[in-house]
């Protein structure tokens, strides 16, 4: 399996500091190194490498030094480097894991470097910082506007004569559709394996998050209708493999999968469950045009709640280890604010929240990006309010319900045991 790593550094020649767009100027010998760390995926990862190389151009012999990594490995890594000391300037965040770091007193209150005028918010709503915000200190800045849903292959759609109203399909509607593409073509459907999104979406359409407020238990725990749909997940997962039409597990839940790697890229499944900000990304890995979907209801009622939300695709922190922390301010400035760098990392990581930078990239993006441009303002009357940031230990939540699911779906436990052992062992978690 392919491995994202890249250490990307290089000196460059005396320039102003800043292009149009980005916070103040400034000229003469700054100088100085970072660290950035982030996870992705080869269009990112390209992009980014480019935004940093045209920092280090307008910043006279500021070293950059990337370290991207795929998102299996990407907390790990960081985790590691916690513990030894050795953390990046800046690192890429994911609200899964923001109050974690915040609790650790690693990241920075950016409130700070933007009242001393390296960070400008001018063109930011009070919302979209909201977003990076915990316990009155800006420990984030949001890069893109997200969503849940799935991918899927339009062309096999077509193929076997399925046609989908994604706004208002149910499971039952998805199991139906991937039974008859499989009679149809012969192509497998992938496994829920965002397992923790689609119980999510669902717990939220009957009003129970996915954690208890005070965030040391499940949200569902004694919510019977939850826990009946969950149960039906999984066995909706069973019935699928049962009648063939499931692709295999075990790859499926490979640990580290490049987007390359997906079934879908691959074209063994229709579908392929991530986040709307990875569209691109996986339809480049695809090379072939991809539609994106709402994850099914459970009634398709268009008058009930959805479980669909918009979060943060991810945020850009600095850490406290910083010993640059004023150059490292100047820099998430100009990732989020300058024209010139959105112009190159064409909101692949989401739409940008900066009034100019999305106003100037709409008419630029290429048709997979203005896609999901198109998708969020599609979806958005449909979201219903973020809940409050994960907890701590959400990480290990997520690993044991993929991790159930997939002993489920090779025969070591039943959908009942599953879903029990997912409350228990998740609430275990959460109550340590």
């Amino acid at each position: 399996m392919k491995r994202f790593f890249l250490i990307f550094t290089v000196l460059v020649l005396p320039v102003f500091l800043f292009a149009s767009g980005g916070g103040q100027q400034s000229a003469g010998n700054q100088g100085g190194y970072l660290r950035f760390a982030w996870w992705g995926n080869v269009t990112r990862d390209e992009r980014t490498l480019k935004v940093n190389q045209l920092f280090m151009d307008k910043n006279p012999g500021v070293t950059i030094e990337a370290e991207p990594t795929e998102w299996g490995s990407y907390w790990t890594k960081l985790n590691t480097q916690a513990a030894s000391g050795s953390l990046p300037d800046i690192m890429q965040q994911s609200v899964a894991y923001i109050e974690q770091y915040n609790d650790r007193n690693l990241l920075v209150d950016l409130n700070i470097p933007a009242q001393k005028g390296l960070i400008d918010f001018s063109q930011w709503t009070e919302s979209s910082l909201g977003a990076g915000k915990l316990n009155g200190k800006l420990i984030a800045l949001i890069l893109g506007i997200n969503a849940q849903g799935m991918g899927v292959d339009p062309a096999v759609l077509q193929q076997a004569g399925v046609t989908i109203d994604d706004t208002s399909w149910t499971w039952k509607d998805y199991e139906n559709a991937a039974i008859t593409i499989y009679q149809k073509t012969g192509i497998q459907t992938n496994p829920t394996t965002a397992v923790y999104q689609c119980i999510e979406n669902i717990s939220r359409q009957y009003g129970a998050p996915l954690y208890s407020l005070d965030k040391k238990s499940i949200g569902f725990t004694n919510n019977a209708a939850v826990l009946a749909q969950v149960k039906e997940l999984f066995d909706m997962n069973l019935r699928l493999k049962a009648a063939g039409a499931l692709y295999d597990p075990e790859t499926a839940f490979l640990p580290g999968l490049s987007m390359e790697e997906l079934g879908i890229s691959k074209g063994k499944t229709w579908n392929e469950f991530y986040w709307s900000n990875q569209h691109v990304g996986v339809e480049n890995a695809s090379h072939r045009t991809l539609g994106y979907y709402m994850l099914p209801s459970v009634k398709g009622d268009k008058a009930a709640p959805f479980g669909t939300y918009l979060q943060p695709s991810c945020l850009l922190s600095m850490l406290t280890a910083s010993k640059n922390q004023d150059l490292a301010a100047k820099f998430i400035d100009f990732f989020v604010n300058d024209i010139g760098a959105n112009r190159i990392l064409l909101a692949e990581r989401g739409i940008p929240a900066p009034f100019n930078v999305r106003n100037d990239l709409a008419a630029l993006v290429d048709p997979g990006t203005k896609y999901v441009f198109d998708y969020i303002t599609k979806v958005t009357p449909l979201t219903t309010t973020i809940d409050p940031p994960y907890p701590a230990s959400s990480g290990e939540t997520f690993d044991l319900m993929s991790s159930l699911l997939l002993q489920c779906l090779t025969g070591r436990i039943s959908s009942d045991a599953a879903v029990a052992q997912l409350v228990q062992g998740s609430n275990a978690i959460l109550s340590r």
